[in-house]
């Protein structure tokens, strides 16, 4: 079925049949299906999604002084004005799914978004509801229509609705959604044109909010650099303002670095001074302010003091920041030694092949060296997964144009290895091409996981790449994880309060994480979904099969046997004997599932 396509009622018989062989792994005729929402289906089976009961993760208290809702709030209390009596909700989301707010014209379609709690305070994401037009718009990028039993979850499938992710029109970063639900038999484009149209005009909106934010930001810097001599910066998500002296005292390749840890440091509330140990061996003194307003915050005002060699011994007593890349940490040698690959490359110029497990951070690596070495030149990524069947030819288009881009521009090729023979010898002649070009091109750089057979025409690609580098597993580098868990913390709590404990932290170390750095961050984002955004993680919080050191893979029965053991001991708090008379098990039988699984059991 063609994915730009609304499902006519005839259709509707077939895709409920469609749905029910899908969620029982029975064959059906994929014709029936839009490629979008199969791929979605596929996703919600991954995740585990209940398809026959609602279990949605709750925020007791969202955030609502944001941007978003500052620039949603009029537009769509002027809509909801327009569509008044009729059953259409208008829904606004953050960027991970939550719902922030509901406006609804209809009594009974109200009452019934509620019964499935479509309510704020409940997160609409794929991973808890499934295919939907909230969460799929987000997990895609792009907008998304899912109609009727379309849904994973057969509670929705009298529902249709559209969502549209919201990017900031500065930054580029989704910010949220906007949805609009009505019952499956209103359905019409009509919906869908609507909700793109509503997502343009907040995203105007946040355009207009912007401005107002850099002229306080503005001020604030001015202010600041009549109190001081010495090195300031002003800084928010959108621009950066600096000082000559700044720009006269601070190496270039120490900028990226500073702006980084600026940017964290705001991010979490630190107010404290800290010392940085800067790429060209220097270290700085820095310290940061937020720039807050009656409602909100518009961003932060930076003050840099670089230390003299004399000082070493008074820096010495002050906390130290290390922070080889901004955004990345890690000082395990495995991961160092692959920065400093990547880094040399870069400089050289030299086109690059970015090899490893899925999840071990390859874009990200890329990303932070762009960013220290050239943060005002472009950097673009393009998936080849997005190249598949008919959208070959756009997605070379979209190739050839990046390729065209001026020498300061860098462009990441994801997924090479996803690509059929034909594409890879397309994307050959346009790189071929793209090399010879006089007067310069971008930096290029392909990522590709691990392939036991290379074919002839992957290794034509591979030639035109001088470098390659191997990005370490997490598993190789496990060290790491300690300074990868308060940085992924910082960054889902927003509020920069939430810790992980000691033992926490010895349970994620064990771990053989074959999903790498990405899995560690799911893991993190779903236990901050689930807890209060404050104190330190504790064992309790953590997934039952983070209790146990697998040794071998298990079956699904070992899984749920392994999970019932691992929350009863959390029960008894670590009492064995409780904890086998709650499941019914003898002692012997007990300890001997516990040494077979791997449990790491909890201090009685």
């Amino acid at each position: 079925m063609h994915d730009s396509r609304l499902v006519a009622p005839e259709d509707q018989g077939r895709l409920a049949d469609a749905r029910i062989r899908f969620l029982t792994s029975e064959p059906f005729d994929r014709h029936d299906v839009r490629d979008t929402i199969l791929a979605s289906w596929w996703r919600s089976h991954r995740w585990k999604v209940a398809a026959d009961h609602i279990a949605l993760p709750y925020v007791r208290n969202p955030n609502l002084d944001l941007p978003l809702i500052r620039s949603a709030n009029p537009i769509l209390r002027r809509l909801s004005e327009q569509l008044d009596g009729q059953s259409i909700s208008l829904i606004l989301t953050d960027q991970s799914g939550v719902v922030l707010q509901r406006l609804t014209g209809d009594g009974e379609l109200d009452r019934h978004l509620d019964s499935i709690q479509l309510a704020p305070g409940f997160s609409y994401a794929e991973e808890f509801v499934g295919t939907n037009g909230i969460g799929t718009a987000l997990e895609g990028g792009r907008a998304a229509h899912v109609f009727g039993h379309e849904h994973y979850a057969e509670y929705l499938d009298n529902l249709a609705c559209a969502g549209v992710p919201i990017h900031h029109p500065i930054t580029g970063k989704t910010v949220g959604a906007v949805d609009l639900t009505c019952w499956r038999k209103d359905a019409s484009p009509l919906l869908v044109a609507l909700a793109k149209t509503t997502a343009d005009q907040i995203r105007q909106a946040l355009l207009v909010d912007s401005g107002v934010r850099e002229l306080e930001l503005f001020q604030a810097y001015l202010q600041a650099c009549r109190r001081t001599t010495g090195m300031v910066l002003a800084l928010n998500n959108d621009l950066v303002i600096m000082n000559d002296l700044a720009r006269q005292l601070l190496d270039p390749a120490d900028q990226p670095v500073i702006l980084g840890f600026a940017a964290e440091a705001l991010a979490s509330g630190r107010a404290v001074p800290m010392m940085l140990d800067l790429p060209t061996g220097g270290t700085a003194r820095v310290s940061c302010r937020p720039v807050q307003s009656n409602d909100h915050i518009s961003g932060g005002i930076v003050h840099i003091t670089l230390i003299e060699q004399d000082e070493e011994e008074v820096a010495a007593s002050w906390p130290v920041l290390r922070m080889f890349l901004p955004g990345l940490v890690g000082s395990g040698p495995l991961w160092l030694r692959c920065c400093h690959d990547v880094d040399r490359a870069y400089l050289a110029g030299e086109w690059l092949l970015l090899g490893g497990e899925p999840g071990v951070g390859k874009l990200a690596l890329a990303r932070a060296i762009h960013q220290r070495r050239n943060a005002a030149g472009g950097f673009h990524v393009l998936d080849a997964a997005d190249a598949a069947g008919s959208a070959e030819a756009d997605w070379m288009t979209a190739l050839r144009a990046e390729l065209d881009e001026s020498r300061e521009h860098a462009v990441v090729i994801r997924h090479i290895d996803r690509l059929e023979a034909g594409a890879l010898r397309l994307l050959a002649g346009a790189l071929t091409e793209a090399s010879a070009r006089p007067g310069g091109h971008p930096w290029v750089a392909v990522t590709q996981g691990q392939a036991d057979f290379v074919s002839t025409e992957l290794a034509a690609v591979r030639e035109l790449f001088p470098t390659t580098v191997e990005i370490p597993p997490l598993r190789h580098h496990i060290e790491d994880l300690r300074e990868l868990v308060p940085l992924f913390l910082a960054r889902l709590s927003h509020s920069g309060e939430l810790m992980c404990s000691h033992e926490a932290l010895q349970l994620l170390t064990r771990s053989n994480w074959p999903g790498n750095a990405e899995q560690l961050h799911q893991v993190l984002r779903h236990v901050v979904r689930h807890r209060r955004r404050t104190g330190a993680i504790q064992p309790g919080d953590l997934p039952p099969e983070y209790h146990a050191v697998n040794r071998r893979q298990l079956s699904q029965l070992e899984s749920l046997e392994r999970d019932a053991i691992v929350q009863s001991l959390l029960g008894s708090r670590g009492n064995r004997v409780r904890a086998a008379e709650s499941l019914g098990m003898s002692r012997a039988t007990i300890y001997r599932k516990i040494r077979e699984y791997g449990i790491v059991s909890p201090r009685a």
